[in-house]
């Protein structure tokens, strides 16, 4: 299966474009989020480059400091990244971590909306159902990469993996469960998800609300989704993204909780004004 294509002597790769179709996305469903709350949807597309390369670097460090053990096997380690600068920018290979990504990418919308004096919390809800949506689609170079694939399978949608891509102990089986479809599948669930909520229970929702609920959903369905995963990067003979998955997911859910316990105010809704445009400021103007 090709990882991309040529233009010139320029080489094009999948897992690149459907990073940058992800983010498109994302920021289109930001915006409309921004406009739906009153928020100057501008914001969005001030912050994007800064919230992807933020991202980008997160989830590169991520795999840098949690490699599999089948990259392990072959001499790939964290000690090999740091002493081979290029191999750790190669990103196009494959080895970006979500949990890298979500921690960068926060790190860089809060240092944005402090200079700015904006509510972060607020917009880490404007900025998460698109989140979800990124790991959707980005999850499909995964499969154009050949890699997060689960347990071998016979069933009827089990994907076939080419030899050069199996793992150890494998190379004789070929069809395996489609890991990052799963996911992928309910990433797109959790995007609905988190759009319906936003709309459903406006009037009891607290900025933040809507990130900390993506912080108890999708740390869920990973902590599920990695018991069938082959390769699970491991820190200290544990799997290390499980783990986190597993203490995220309860301390966010615990945290939203505390926040709507009993005898807590109900926020106070402010109804949200459009923003401002050229064409409604005119017919303000008359």
């Amino acid at each position: 299966m090709p990882e991309g294509f040529a233009i010139g002597p320029v080489y094009i790769h999948f897992y690149g474009l459907l990073i940058m179709l992800g983010v498109l996305v994302a920021a289109i469903i930001a915006e409309k989020e921004a406009r739906r709350l009153g928020q100057n949807p501008d914001v969005v597309w001030d912050v994007l480059i800064w919230l992807l390369i933020a991202g980008i670097i997160g989830a590169r460090l991520w795999h840098i400091f949690t490699p599999p053990p089948s990259m392990i096997a072959q001499g790939i380690t964290t000690e090999y990244y740091l002493t081979h600068p290029l191999d750790a920018l190669a990103i196009w290979k494959g080895g970006l971590g979500i949990p890298g990504a979500v921690m960068g990418g926060a790190l860089a919308l809060y240092i944005y909306v402090r200079q700015h004096k904006l509510s972060f919390a607020t917009w880490v809800d404007i900025i998460v159902p698109g989140l979800a949506v990124a790991q959707a689609i980005g999850r499909w170079g995964n499969f154009l990469n050949q890699e997060l694939y689960g347990a071998p399978s016979n069933l009827p949608w089990a994907i076939y993996i080419d030899p050069a891509h199996r793992l150890p102990g494998f190379e004789n089986i070929s069809r395996y469960q489609p890991l990052f479809l799963y996911e992928s599948l309910f990433n797109l669930a959790n995007m609905g998800f988190l759009l319906w909520a936003g709309r459903k229970f406006k009037k009891s929702l607290k900025p933040g609300d809507l990130f900390i609920s993506y912080l108890v959903t999708y740390p869920i369905a990973r902590f599920l989704l990695d018991f069938i995963r082959l390769d699970p990067s491991r820190v200290g003979g544990i799997n290390i993204n499980q783990t986190l998955m597993a203490v995220v997911a309860v301390l966010a859910a615990a945290f939203l909780l505390w926040r709507h316990r009993p005898g807590q105010a109900r926020p106070v809704v402010v109804e949200s004004q459009p923003a401002e445009t050229p064409e409604n400021k005119e017919i303000i103007a008359h």
